[in-house]
């Protein structure tokens, strides 16, 4: 039981890299992947058409769009990469990874924080540069942002945690990479 409670950060009820917070966010990132691959499908025309339910052409507008073109790689396929990052990093590491691995959980961190920003921002565009909504697209944005609160959290424990190492005179470069003798000061 001691092993369990080591594993809370000092002042948390939880433990944020608890395989039962992180397994919803995994499961959320796969999901955005197949959606936004499917539409990156689409754009990279590989496909003739994309499923919209609702919006008439909407998804064809959007996902023509200058906006999803002014990368070199449709916004679609950056979104399906930034799921899978996202999956993979929130799968890597056990339950102590908040102070164990504090490199993956702020990787994971910046990769789900700023695709849910993203997110946000696409989905302003869609009704206010191109009067035209896209379904898949409104879904993947509401992934992203269902996303971004668990995985600050850890973050957040990471940071804390670093934060606690260099009060006690550890290395945080070396507690960042999860040195173990740096961890072992700290606790």
């Amino acid at each position: 039981m001691a092993d369990k409670k080591n594993l809370i950060p000092p002042g948390w009820d939880y433990n944020p890299a608890a395989w039962s917070e992180r397994i919803p966010i995994v499961i959320l990132a796969m999901i955005g992947f197949f959606i936004a691959g499917y539409l990156s499908l689409y754009q990279f025309e590989l496909i003739d058409s994309v499923w919209e339910p609702f919006f008439g052409d909407g998804s064809i507008t959007i996902l023509n769009s200058k906006v999803s073109h002014v990368l070199p790689i449709p916004d679609a396929a950056l979104g399906a990469f930034g799921y899978l990052l996202d999956a993979v990093t929130g799968v890597i590491g056990g339950t102590g990874r908040w102070k164990k691995m504090p490199w993956i959980v702020i990787v994971f961190g910046l990769a789900v924080g700023p695709l849910g920003f993203v997110s946000v921002m696409l989905v302003v565009f869609q009704p206010v540069l191109f009067s035209a909504w896209c379904t898949l697209c409104l879904a993947s944005a509401v992934i992203s942002i269902a996303m971004i609160g668990p995985a600050m959290d850890e973050m957040l424990a990471s940071l804390q945690f670093m934060k606690r190492a260099r009060k006690a005179g550890a290395s945080t470069w070396k507690v960042f990479w999860g040195s173990s003798s740096e961890i072992q000061k700290v606790e």
